[in-house]
């Protein structure tokens, strides 16, 4: 393995820690109205303040709080929060393998401390960072994904609890268009991930499962519908390379 976590010559951990929170500091000027939405959203759902700050900062992971958040009602649908947020966070098994290389000269608590903070934005700076470095065996430089991952865990936790105390004073955030903004930037990396049209069969098959289901079935079980709809398409009609 190439050895190359070391902080470079000339540097020190303090400087590399300060350049993962510059380089992390763009990506928080988009993440900001996501957290402050997801904050006021739970708080109109009942949630208080120190749970969507535990809610948050246990889970980080922003796409499952949204799903969780959207699912919440009276009496909570436990088992279906769990599973939502299971397949949602399923990516991270991808991502932690394509991650585990870069961690292999770390101890085992490090590395689980580095993979809990494996948030979507940590993952490819930090990727990114070692490979340009040292290639795919790269060691990862753990200051300044330490520096990439204060600044999004600290600002997106700091963000929705701050939106979780302002909601209330403003209502519904969809009342505003707000609840648009996740769907938006999600369609934007739709747009910049379209492989053609026979290689997105399984997406629209995963569309009009889902849209289906949701008609047809009460509850948020459309999600797993569109889910397994789109894999089951994928496996069966495979893309010819």
């Amino acid at each position: 393995m190439t050895q190359v976590d070391k902080t470079l010559p000339g540097t020190s951990p303090w400087s590399e820690f300060r350049r993962g929170l510059a380089a992390m500091a763009p990506a928080l000027l988009g993440l900001v109205p996501f957290a402050l939405v997801l904050g006021a959203e739970a708080a109109r759902k009942g949630l208080s303040p120190l749970e969507v700050l535990l809610l948050c900062g246990m889970n980080f992971a922003g796409g499952s709080e949204f799903v969780a958040v959207e699912l919440w009602n009276h009496p909570i649908p436990f088992l279906l929060i769990v599973g939502m947020t299971l397949l949602v966070n399923s990516r991270h098994i991808l991502m932690g393998a394509a991650l585990a290389p870069h961690l292999r000269h770390l101890p085992k608590r490090k590395a689980l401390v580095a993979l809990f903070f494996m948030a979507d934005e940590v993952w490819a700076f930090g990727i990114h960072d070692a490979r340009r470095r040292g290639g795919l065996g790269a060691e990862i430089n753990l200051p300044f994904y330490a520096g990439l991952s204060a600044a999004l865990y600290l600002s997106w936790i700091s963000m929705t609890v701050l939106g979780s105390l302002l909601g209330p004073l403003f209502g519904d955030p969809g009342a505003y268009g707000f609840d648009m903004a996740f769907p938006a930037v999600f369609l934007v990396l739709l747009r910049g991930l379209w492989p053609g049209y026979r290689a997105a069969a399984p997406w629209m098959v995963s569309l009009v499962a889902a849209a289906a289901v949701h008609i047809l079935v009460p509850g948020a079980w459309y999600m797993l519908a569109g889910t397994l709809a789109g894999l089951t398409t994928a496996y069966v009609w495979p893309v010819q390379r």
